[in-house]
């Protein structure tokens, strides 16, 4: 299928593992002109030589997100590498503070805030003059199912995702006449770094098989993912893909769930 975005230019963060990096993918694979970000330089680097692209449709810019400096920096290096953008995937983030709500001190809520939510705020702000400029644009914000059924063991990511929902619900109403439509996906369990560190630190926890961990989970945890399979990222950068593209011309202000079920309400 022919998405209607050859030509385009985007920006994808959190683009050095997992769902931003098949994203990035897919997006070159329907000739859009791509920025990758992501913390560290070196894996970045490491990352986007794997990914296929013509020559000068992939570039790339390091940015920690956590400071509004760094935030505009990006905003000033991709400017200089492509100019405007079209297109803004956010995908950068992390599970921060865990533990039971009396564990987790102000910090712990400081640091997943910026990170998780204020980050997703401050580059929207940075870009969103870019994304006016064509009469034509596209943000989607990766969030998850904590958004809408958050789990007691880490209540700050779960606040944030939440908070990002209604975020991009509120900004989809702002630009929507001018052509920028907001959405967002939520994945559940998907095969990336960051599930792979939590089986493996709840394996160790265990004394189990990375394997036996997963399947545990799946099993106590998430008993509504009736797949009863982690996610593939592909799975997910698939759906984001959509929602950047031409086909997805009357989707606006939506949360797509790419959960095999996980949450358990309608």
């Amino acid at each position: 299928m022919d998405l209607g975005i050859a030509g385009r230019t985007a920006l994808v963060t959190g683009a050095d593992s997992g769902i931003g990096w098949h994203t990035a993918q897919m997006l070159l694979d329907e000739s859009v002109t791509v920025v990758v970000s992501d913390k560290e330089a070196d894996a970045l680097a490491e990352s986007a030589a794997t990914l296929r692209a013509p020559e000068g449709a992939l570039h790339q810019v390091a940015a920690d997100l956590d400071t509004l400096e760094a935030v505009e920096q990006l905003e000033q290096d991709v400017r200089a590498a492509v100019g405007s953008i079209d297109i803004l995937v956010h995908g950068a983030g992390v599970t921060g503070a865990q533990g039971m709500f009396h564990e987790i001190d102000d910090r712990g809520w400081v640091d997943t805030l910026t990170t998780d939510l204020l980050a997703p705020v401050r580059v929207t702000r940075a870009f969103i003059g870019a994304l006016r400029e064509g009469g034509w644009g596209r943000i989607v914000y990766l969030t998850s199912e904590d958004a809408t059924q958050p789990y007691d063991d880490e209540l700050p990511y779960c606040a944030a995702k939440a908070g990002v929902l209604s975020f991009a619900k509120g900004l989809s109403r702002s630009y929507a006449s001018e052509g920028l439509l907001v959405n967002c996906v939520s994945p559940a369990f998907i095969r990336t770094p960051m599930t792979d560190a939590m089986m493996t630190k709840r394996a160790d926890e265990l004394g189990v098989t990375f394997d036996e961990a997963v399947e545990s989970f799946l099993a106590e945890e998430r008993p509504f993912m009736e797949l009863g399979r982690r996610g593939e990222p592909e799975e997910a950068a698939a759906v984001v893909t959509f929602l950047c593209s031409e086909r997805a011309s009357f989707v606006n202000g939506s949360e797509y769930r790419v959960d095999s079920g996980s949450v358990a309400t309608i």
